[in-house]
């Protein structure tokens, strides 16, 4: 079968459209080259925009400085690309195998803070999530007493006065406070190592905690996770049987100081149902990601 016969305005239009194509190929090579833009901004370009997608993966990988044409080389076929493969024409793993050989930190995990007033819920919410998606969900450490069902190094880390202060001497923590009477902290190596494994984490601590964080950390994004109603949570906070009426009196005045507190925050989530809270953050910290194509 013959192809298509064009009409000369047809075959015209044709050729300006493939000039066109090339040189904007020339252009994302020369800025990729020039340190403009990163090989995996060029890949998420080329989801949108055709002509990039039509590069050849070799070319772009010679463009960045420093890889040369036999660096690129071994690098696809370490990752099984074909010499003569196209952006379009990847699998997500080679491109994820792609981006974390050439930029570690572009397979790095969000950051997410969870906090709001006692008895809002928190820890419900966190243990939800830990078991209905990948986050990694950091364990707080405690100078209080466990209560009856919790469990020394599943929810918290129970640590007398003087262990928590030689942590906090040692700069062992990411952030510390005081609360109701005792001291909570975040251990800083497991946060940062699931960061650097790519895993999203949550950490569930309260709002001191979170400001800390907030000063140290551009990466958090901090979620205020707030009641359906004051009742609601006056509620909560007195069917805690395990509460002398001295510490709810407490709990309820630095509530009513925390719910002030939800302004400084990014996000603001009512916690009327724990799945629909659980699918908005989930939905706050997607894939670093997310990639088009074929699987591989």
């Amino acid at each position: 079968m013959l192809p298509p016969q064009l009409t000369p305005e047809e075959r015209a239009r044709a050729l300006e459209s493939a000039t066109q194509a090339r040189r904007l190929r020339a252009d994302v090579k020369a800025k990729v080259k020039k340190g403009e833009l990163s090989v995996g901004q060029v890949i998420d370009r080329a989801n949108n925009e055709p002509a990039i997608a039509k590069m050849r993966v070799l070319e772009l990988l010679e463009s960045q400085t420093g890889i040369g044409k036999i660096r690129a080389i071994a690098l696809m076929d370490r990752l099984k690309i074909s010499h003569s493969r196209r952006i379009q024409g990847l699998g997500v793993h080679q491109r994820l195998g792609l981006l974390h050989s050439l930029d570690p930190t572009s397979m790095r995990g969000k950051l997410l803070v969870l906090s709001g007033p006692g008895g809002v819920g928190k820890s419900t919410v966190a243990t939800r999530l830990k078991e209905k998606s990948n986050f990694w969900v950091s364990i707080s450490a405690t100078t209080r007493s466990p209560r009856a069902t919790e469990r020394d190094g599943v929810d918290y880390y129970f640590l007398s006065e003087e262990e928590f202060e030689a942590r906090v001497q040692k700069d062992e923590f990411l952030e510390y406070a005081q609360f109701a009477g005792a001291r909570y902290g975040t251990p800083r190596d497991g946060v940062e190592k699931a960061l650097r494994d790519g895993k999203n984490v949550l950490l569930e601590i309260e709002i001191e905690g979170a400001r800390q964080v907030r000063a140290h950390s551009k990466e958090a994004l901090l979620v205020f996770l707030s009641p359906p109603s004051w009742d609601e949570l006056v509620a909560r906070l007195e069917a805690r049987g395990s509460d002398s009426p001295e510490r709810r009196a407490q709990r309820l005045e630095l509530a009513r100081q925390e719910m002030a507190a939800a302004v400084e925050f990014d996000h603001v989530i009512v916690n009327d149902e724990v799945e629909r809270v659980v699918e908005a953050l989930v939905l706050l910290a997607p894939n670093q990601r997310t990639l088009s194509g074929p699987s591989y």
